[in-house]
């Protein structure tokens, strides 16, 4: 008896996971892990392991329950279903025959297939009943295993109205979630006609937004404000930006900042440009706090549009460095979400924006203030993109949209030097034309000033930017 196991004892039968849960054993899991990959990537077909009892799981919404076979034919919505038998398979393309289907073929023993369980899971939860979302583990189910004969995992296989669409591999979350997205999108086409274009660069969730958080020395900053540095109000800004450095923003006390408003208020009307450089720096390092961000786009003062005002002011007689710290500042407006509504909507915020943005991106002589401004222009489009993705409105107004595309454009032609700064200037036209209104102006705007030609020279002079060129292109077309 003791042979097959009846009459071990506990510690011994449990010895192997408890030395797992040693740290020693946490040690060694990620070599264990890569160990047992090999049999992931092997052929599945083995015509003498015995079938086992076939069962369909269904998780709606990531919560496991197990049904009988007959959940095959029953498509619950958000669900992911996990069957074990051709038929339970085959029952489910069945069932996605008018719509869409995703099979994700994993394994127990894969670490990869691990980290994107989240991302597919919330993707059956988005898709609803538009798509079928399957998981099938190769490790349990045989006979899957053995007709697909799928020897790598995660492999992806996608179905569009019953017949097989496309084949991926790789833990790649971006690659997923775009191929679905495009996948559902095929599955119930818009009406709007660039949801059915195979965009590479323009299709995913937008990446993060630009945030500058370099701390200049705060010294230095301080002394560009003369006899000002001194002020209660810098002495403030300063130590909570050294609090939030040195201790992290949760034990980062918040100065007073309808006090910092004003004073900054007052510094725009009586010290030079030059003295200001100092006070928008150490602005623009506290605006990375959320909190910060969050008061001073309620701030009843409007201190943000003063600020922007001052540099759009001064015009050609600001100072390079005042107008590249105020750009930057600018991008840090976007790490509250209360402060896109006013920044894209709202006249007072969205007509100094726009004219700080556009001159900048047209700056002459300092490539520093150009890029300085495609960084902004990304956050603006990027923010604005992923609303329409998301089938929201603009928020950005039209008015805006075709000042910043023509400024867009321009800059392209002229950019000469840097491949980074086209780039970004490129995804920021290509984000703001993608979904944009069908009866806007903003195509007309593109073909008036021949924007489909300017883009195709990019490709000589930049050729790494080939694929992105490509894909403004049909969105030209």
């Amino acid at each position: 008896m003791f042979l097959v196991g009846r009459g071990i004892p506990n510690h011994i039968t449990s010895l192997p996971q408890t030395v797992l849960n040693t740290p020693f054993g946490q040690m060694l899991r990620p070599q264990l892990d890569q160990a047992m990959r090999a049999v992931t990537q092997a052929p599945v077909s083995q015509p003498d392991i015995p079938a086992l009892h076939g069962h369909t799981l269904h998780r709606p919404n990531g919560v496991a329950t197990l049904g009988g076979a007959s959940r095959g034919k029953e498509h619950i919505p958000g669900s992911i279903y996990e069957p074990t038998k051709i038929k339970q398979l085959e029952d489910l393309l069945a069932s996605a025959k008018d719509t869409c289907a995703v099979i994700f073929f994993t394994s127990a023993t894969c670490p990869p297939c691990k980290l994107l369980d989240p991302a597919y899971d919330e993707l059956a939860a988005r898709a609803g009943n538009r798509a079928v979302l399957i998981k099938v583990d190769l490790n349990e189910a045989y006979e899957i295993g053995a007709k697909y004969q799928v020897r790598v995992t995660p492999t992806f296989w996608t179905f569009l109205k019953g017949e097989k669409e496309n084949e991926w591999e790789g833990a790649n979350e971006s690659q997923l979630r775009g191929n679905i997205n495009l996948l559902t999108q095929m599955a119930y086409p818009t009406t709007h006609p660039h949801t059915l274009l195979r965009l590479r660069s323009l299709q995913e969730p937008s990446k993060p937004l630009i945030i500058c958080t370099k701390v200049l020395p705060l010294d230095e900053l301080v002394a560009k404000l003369g006899p000002s540095g001194s002020d209660p109000a810098v002495t403030a800004l300063k130590d909570f930006i050294m609090h939030r450095r040195d201790s992290g923003a949760v034990d980062a006390p918040l100065p007073s900042l309808p006090d910092i408003s004003s004073f900054i208020l007052t510094s725009l009307r009586s010290l030079p440009a030059e003295s200001l450089f100092g006070l928008i720096g150490l602005f623009r390092v506290a605006l990375v706090d959320p909190r910060v961000s969050g008061y001073f786009a309620q701030d009843p003062q409007q201190t943000v549009p003063a600020i922007m005002g001052n540099v759009i002011h001064l015009g050609p007689k600001c100072p390079c460095e005042l107008r590249i710290v105020t750009l930057e500042t600018a991008c840090n407006f976007f790490t509250s979400p209360l402060f896109p509504p006013r920044l894209l909507s709202e006249a007072t915020y969205s007509t100094p924006l726009m004219e700080l943005v556009t001159s900048s991106l047209l700056d002459p002589t300092h490539q520093l203030v150009r890029v300085a401004a495609t960084s902004l222009a990304y956050n603006i489009t990027a923010f604005n993109h992923q609303r329409r993705l998301d089938d929201q409105d603009d928020l950005l107004l039209e008015n805006s949209q075709l000042e910043l595309m023509a400024s867009l454009i321009e800059a392209i032609g002229r950019e000469r030097r840097s491949e980074g700064n086209m780039k970004g200037l490129l995804l920021a036209a290509g984000l703001l034309m993608f979904k944009a209104s069908r009866d806007g102006e903003l195509k007309d705007l593109c073909e008036a000033v021949g924007a489909k030609d300017i883009v195709a020279q990019v490709k000589g002079s930049f050729v790494g930017l080939g694929h992105l060129v490509e894909d403004i292109e049909q969105l030209m077309d």
